[in-house]
């Protein structure tokens, strides 16, 4: 059974997530305290837990917030990011399991049935669809370290990714990348699989700073 720590650390993480906590955003122990009735020594435990990862930052002024990057810092995780799918893709080309090819193909479906049918809109949805189809690849990569490495970074830069995908063409884009990705790992071509996905979730500097200012 899961500890008071645990439950509130897997349920924040959660709210990351799905969008309920963004950059920036405070999480006061008195709040989350009354949140999850318990005493402050679970949620201080936490939030310790989730400074460790860098996902949040706290100080005696301001307390504890979910990490915001500057653009150097966003350019420098995007940089580590884009090499830890790559090598998930590319170990899932070596590895892959025929359930493993089976969740991968149903994961690809679900996108390119959202860009087919609801093209731009429903971003949100589509994000989650997507995040579904990461997971599935950083699994069947086969190494649970590398797997969580790439969760934690991907919850440092949600939030921008989430927002990418309100720009008109996006999610077609994404939907037909995820299947030259996927074929490129049923083909077993892993040096392909991993540049492509490295370039996939990469995008140039502009856009970093656009999506840096469109959420303060």
């Amino acid at each position: 059974m899961p500890s008071q720590t645990d439950t509130i650390l897997t349920t924040v993480l959660g709210w990351i997530d799905e969008g309920r906590l963004n950059p920036g955003d405070e999480l006061d122990e008195a709040a989350l305290v009354a949140e999850f009735g318990v005493s402050r020594t679970p949620v201080r435990e936490a939030l310790i837990r989730l400074e460790a990862t860098g996902l949040v930052i706290r100080s005696p002024r301001k307390g504890a917030v979910l990490f915001k990057p500057t653009l150097p810092e966003f350019l420098a995780i995007l940089e580590i990011h884009a090499r830890l799918e790559g090598q998930a893709a590319g170990l899932a080309a070596r590895r892959l399991s025929a359930k493993g090819a089976e969740a991968l193909d149903s994961a690809v479906a679900a996108c390119e049935f959202h860009a087919a049918h609801l093209g731009d809109a429903e971003p949100a949805a589509y994000y989650a669809l997507n995040l579904a189809f990461h997971a599935t690849v950083a699994q069947a990569a086969g190494n649970l370290f590398l797997y969580d490495l790439i969760a934690t970074n991907a919850r440092k830069l949600m939030a921008y990714y989430r927002a990418r995908y309100r720009y008109h063409g996006t999610i077609a884009a994404s939907a037909a990348e995820h299947r030259q990705i996927a074929q490129l790992i049923l083909d077993r071509d892993a040096p392909a699989a991993e540049a492509l996905m490295a370039r996939h979730v990469q995008f140039d500097q502009v856009t970093a700073m656009d999506l840096l200012a469109a959420l303060g």
